[in-house]
């Protein structure tokens, strides 16, 4: 009987420590998360610009490249943040931030949602004939103007304005109507790397307020006034001797995924 006490006194030792050493190293595994987290490099217009333009100079990156990279990775950030699925409308404008929405509108039907896209103003050109042939060809309707019910869709993706947008109170029509619009719904919305209406570099405390950022390379200086539930970054195709000049510190993808919460 001593025995028997001793040793299960030793085996509760034992566990004791173990659970002491797991506590400490998941304390320390936090604060370097924590400290990881708040020393992300957030990027101001003119940077974001430059590391575009060196994307597709120096590193010979198309833009369809660009496009289906990030455009994969904001549907991703959909599926983790909404895994009911359902119905998602996709909001483009007509620069690359609506090529984005585009490819993502792709994907997510692959992913088994059900997207409509909202496209009003379509320029005739390349990429965007082609991702607009892609999304027909899947049966994917294409709209040109804002349903005047949301309350069907379960999300709502804001790929309308992206870095380059200057100017929160030049806003043209269509997009005049469409940014008060999804100001006001009350169906979640995933906006991809800037929120539509805001500038690039102070946000706007009075537009869309995201409950999703999906931030694209690097996150822009406006997502310091995120205040929804999720922040992801996407867009794992930075070359590591650009993240060097432009000293980029940002978080490590887990395993093979294309999307990393900041």
């Amino acid at each position: 009987m001593v025995w028997h006490r001793t040793h299960g006194v030793c085996l509760f030792m034992v566990a004791a420590l173990v659970s002491h050493i797991l506590r400490s190293q998941y304390r320390t595994f936090g604060q370097l998360v924590t400290r990881s987290m708040s020393n992300v490099t957030y990027l101001g217009q003119e940077q974001a610009q430059n590391i575009d333009i060196e994307l597709f100079d120096e590193y010979k990156f198309s833009i369809d490249q660009l496009m289906e990279l990030a455009g994969l990775a904001v549907a991703k950030a959909v599926e983790r943040s909404y895994p009911s699925k359902g119905e998602v409308l996709v909001v483009c404008g007509p620069g690359n931030n609506g090529g984005d929405g585009l490819v993502a509108a792709r994907h997510l039907a692959l992913f088994n949602f059900k997207p409509t896209v909202v496209y009003p103003k379509q320029p005739n050109k390349h990429p965007f004939n082609n991702l607009l042939h892609q999304l027909r060809g899947m049966d994917i309707d294409v709209l040109t103007s804002l349903p005047s019910d949301l309350a069907p869709y379960s999300c709502i993706v804001d790929a309308i304005f992206g870095f380059s947008f200057k100017g929160s109170g030049n806003i043209r029509a269509p997009f005049d109507t469409i940014i008060p619009a999804l100001i006001n719904t009350y169906v979640p919305i995933a906006s991809v790397d800037v929120p539509s209406g805001w500038e690039v570099e102070s946000g706007n405390s009075a537009g869309i307020q995201p409950d999703i950022l999906i931030s694209l390379t690097a996150p822009k200086l406006c997502a310091k006034h995120f205040t929804g539930r999720h922040h992801w970054l996407g867009g794992r195709f930075v070359p590591p001797a650009l993240a060097d000049k432009y000293k980029l510190n940002l978080p490590d993808y887990p395993g093979s995924d294309q999307i990393v919460i900041i």
